[in-house]
């Protein structure tokens, strides 16, 4: 699974509690996965393809390649 190459994002393991009567019936396994984009940017004058998040692409963190 790609991984945010700014922030260092990946995804995040857990249960998923399913809830019955007020009473814990179930647990699953599940994975949260972030809202990774393969995108071209600019540093320092080349053009480079990486993986990276949406809360970083939208805080301005990298300058998009045209």
């Amino acid at each position: 699974m790609a991984k945010c190459e700014i922030c260092e994002k990946s995804r995040i393991t857990g249960r998923r509690i399913s809830i019955t009567r007020s009473q814990v019936s179930r647990r699953a396994k599940r994975d949260w996965k972030p809202n990774i984009k393969k995108i071209r940017i600019n540093d320092n004058g080349t053009v480079k393809t990486i993986n990276i998040c949406t809360s970083c692409l939208r805080s301005g963190k990298v300058t998009r390649a045209v």
